[in-house]
């Protein structure tokens, strides 16, 4: 009988962060993991900019390495780390840290976007990156950077985004995986490499930028200073799908070869994967983003703002002394009369408001609706909204891809959230398969298998994860209902500041 394989994946969310220890046992076929350590992800406040604690993440990973010695995981064949998109750290020449890195949600982008599309033009950026227009991706950070704090960017020798920077920390070497980069939006999305062009026209320098190596590529080992700290033996490092959503993709259980996903939590990623990057006016106007997947896939989606929604609320009305669970939330919202009121959850207004609340109330009242009062009817009207908008943009995703689509696959954290999968499936008139929670740490746990021959493939890989995980389906209900309100929202974000 031959012995389960155990790898470890470091998954880091916007707002936390977690050590999940996998084991596969080839010969049942069949996945378990367990989740080791689990710390909080806070950004820090420094004057008027914000900024990730990236040393104290990186003192987290270590807890983790050791929490897996201390359970008597002393058979790790490998790790690797995924995390959220287009923020990065700047090495200097001898290889030190320059400054914490900037938090996505800073102001420092502000107008940035703007200049930097009058410079370039709208539709050649999109054209060479194929990248969804975000006033925090990383071009327009390091364009703030190069307006507002050159001497950092000039004394700039290596760009290492928040995984590759955290991979350097534990290994030494340092490398660009090629899924986060494509989030940078100045990668080409034809040839797969940094778009020099572009770069120059920006005045941005090109030599900070290392060849992005693929999903599955071993990068390192602990260097000999961590394995003597913790007293544990080196473990080689992976990059896998090093954006926490290429990694959620690899992890849908679908048995199907065209599908549409939602990768649902802090923020949500809705769109389906294909083989080529789609280019198109209609995929440009309505600003869908094309990112690199693991194996040569892209990743066709729309960001939305996710539960983000609820989680400033919540941590708003804390701040007020209302100490509410998000399932006393959930609970209050459902017992809320329906369609009382929408907003857009992509709206600019809600991207990092002082009180997340009023600015819902402010929303509602400017598009002349009922102004939602308490916490229940708040959240409730954060649900509807954000199923309606699935709907919209799943209804775009078959457009540009010529496809239909049966249903869809949710996975993430926000499926614990058993009220928004079922508003969804009412919203889409179509099944919601919801599973499994932990799509991201799955994914790069699989990835590590594939990279160590234990996997064939991503086709059985999902295979793999859909024999070891509950899937529950949701069934839509109340079509005349949900249709009319589905007018109604179209209607209110028509009037939205984004579309």
């Amino acid at each position: 009988m031959s012995k389960p394989s155990s790898v470890l994946a470091f998954d880091l969310g916007a707002s936390s962060g977690r050590a999940i220890v996998g084991r596969l046992d080839s010969e049942a076929g069949q996945v378990t993991i367990e989740e080791i350590h689990r710390f909080s992800n806070d950004p820090v406040r420094v004057g008027n900019h914000l900024h990730w604690d990236i040393l104290r993440l990186f003192h987290e990973l270590k807890l983790g390495i050791l929490q897996t010695k201390h359970l008597g995981y002393t058979d790790i064949e490998s790790l690797a780390i995924d995390s959220w998109a287009v923020d990065f750290g700047l090495l200097s020449a001898n290889g030190e840290l320059l400054g914490n890195p900037y938090h996505y949600r800073d102001h420092q982008t502000d107008y940035v976007m703007e200049k930097v599309i009058n410079l370039v033009g709208r539709e050649k950026l999109y054209a060479k990156t194929g990248l969804q227009f975000l006033q925090f991706n990383s071009i327009f950070q390091l364009y703030a950077l190069k307006e507002r704090n050159p001497d950092l960017l000039e004394r700039a020798d290596t760009f290492l985004m928040i995984p590759d920077l955290l991979r350097y920390f534990l290994t030494g070497e340092k490398h660009s995986e090629y899924t986060n980069s494509t989030t940078t939006q100045l990668l080409n999305a034809t040839t797969r490499m940094w778009d020099k062009e572009l770069l120059e026209q920006l005045g941005l320098p090109c030599e900070i930028l290392l060849n992005p190596v693929p999903s599955g590529t071993r990068v390192g080992s602990l260097t000999k200073e961590i394995c003597d700290e913790l007293d544990v033996a080196s473990i080689p490092v992976i990059a896998v799908g090093e954006h926490d959503t290429a990694s959620a993709v690899v992890a849908v259980p679908a048995l199907e070869e065209d599908f549409a996903f939602l990768s649902c939590g802090t923020w949500s990623l809705l769109g389906t994967e294909t083989k080529a990057p789609i280019l198109t006016e209609p995929a440009l106007a309505w600003n869908f983003t094309n990112e690199g997947g693991v194996y040569g896939t892209n990743r066709l989606l729309k960001n939305i703002m996710g539960l983000w929604l609820i989680q400033e609320c919540k941590r708003t009305w804390e701040k007020e002394g209302k100490s509410i669970s998000f399932t006393e939330l959930v609970r209050l919202a459902d017992q809320v009369k329906p369609f009382q009121s929408f907003i857009d959850p992509d709206d600019d207004m809600f991207l990092n408001p002082e009180h997340m609340p009023k600015k819902i109330q402010q929303y509602c009242r400017d598009t002349e609706q009922i102004v939602p009062q308490t916490e229940g009817e708040i959240v409730r009207c954060i649900l509807e909204s954000l199923a309606l908008k699935y709907r919209f943009v799943l209804e775009r995703t078959e457009q540009l891809s010529g496809t239909t689509y049966q249903g869809l696959h949710i996975v993430g954290g926000g499926i614990q959230n058993e009220l928004l999968c079922q508003l969804t499936s009412n919203a889409i008139q179509r099944e919601v398969w919801a599973g499994p929670v932990e799509g991201s740490a799955l994914g790069n746990l699989v990835v590590q298998w594939i990279a160590l021959g234990y996997i064939a493939n991503l086709r059985e890989a999902r295979k793999l994860i859909r024999n070891s995980f509950p899937v529950k389906t949701y069934i839509p209900e109340d079509g005349a209902g949900w249709q009319e309100a589905y007018a109604t929202f179209c209607q209110v974000a028509s009037r939205s500041r984004v579309k």
